[in-house]
């Protein structure tokens, strides 16, 4: 299944060209906030899915343009983003473990505006990934195990500021640094996580195509690694991290869309620069 939080983080089904409103379904659940809808969801899916498709078969849809996405995950408990994870021209070996955490505050939704930072980065990337949405309680996992963990994937761009102090928190963390949707996919709906295109374009003008499957480690593995250090809960997400090969810089004005075999409507996302700056590229 295909779902989406739309408008007021209404619950809808995305099918064909059509977002449905499946929020009656959830209407009697008990959640304060939109996440919590959403971990409820990913926790009790066996009895929610049934009513879902209920709900989506007398639902009439409407266009995505017609609505405002929101983040499908709208505030992960955890942001786990790992640090290249791709073997590339430059680093055709494995390499070291290495993750990071990310703002969940910084969760934006399809549609949505980045907006860069006065602060003096020497540029912007904007990295294009595949996000993994965890379905039950993850620690100290064993690779052979850790699919029947994994609820579901959504794209995700990992927004960047290079060149300040402060590593990763600096870098990463910023208000808008993290794009994500617009639509969370089941794990069912895809074939094979490790063996999807990616393709990335600033302005129509491509700038990624890459493949899930050149990862240096692969989703089993990586989230063995992770759970090796942390716990993982319903509703948290892990990035999987990029293909540097093709970065170059965002800047003001620009539109970036993130396309990512199986994982469709695209994830779409403006830029803006208050300070109006740019970049050789």
């Amino acid at each position: 299944m295909r779902l989406l939080l739309f408008d007021d983080y209404k619950l809808g089904v995305w099918r064909g060209d059509q977002v449905l409103d499946v929020s009656a379904a959830v209407a009697d659940s008990d959640h304060h906030t939109p996440q919590e809808m959403m971990e409820m969801l990913i926790r009790d899916w066996a009895d929610v899915e049934p009513r879902i498709q209920d709900a989506a078969a007398s639902a009439t849809g409407v266009p995505l343009d017609d609505v405002t996405c929101r983040p499908p995950i709208p505030r992960p408990g955890q942001l786990v983003c790992l640090a290249g994870n791709y073997l590339e021209p430059a680093k055709p070996e494995r390499g070291l473990f290495n993750a990071f955490l990310k703002s969940p505050n910084a969760a934006l939704g399809h549609g949505g505006t980045v907006v860069l930072p006065g602060a003096e980065a020497t540029v912007f990337h904007f990295e294009p990934e595949l996000a993994i949405v965890i379905g039950k309680e993850a620690s100290y996992l064993a690779a052979e195990d850790a699919m029947d963990h994994v609820f579901g994937y959504t794209q995700f761009i990992d927004v960047s500021a290079r060149g300040l102090p402060g590593g990763f928190f600096l870098g990463k963390s910023w208000h808008t640094f993290a794009p994500l949707g617009p639509v969370l996919v089941t794990r069912d709906e895809v074939s094979d996580a490790n063996d999807l295109n990616v393709r990335l374009w600033v302005n129509d003008e491509e700038r990624h195509d890459i493949s899930t499957s050149d990862m240096d480690r692969h989703i089993p593995e990586l989230l063995a690694e992770v759970t090796n250090v942390l716990p993982l809960q319903p509703g948290d997400v892990v990035a999987t991290g990029t293909h540097h090969f093709g970065l170059e810089p965002v800047q003001d004005g620009d539109t970036v869309r993130l396309e990512i075999e199986e994982l469709g409507p695209p994830l779409v996302v403006h830029c803006s620069d208050p300070s109006g700056r740019s970049w050789d590229r």
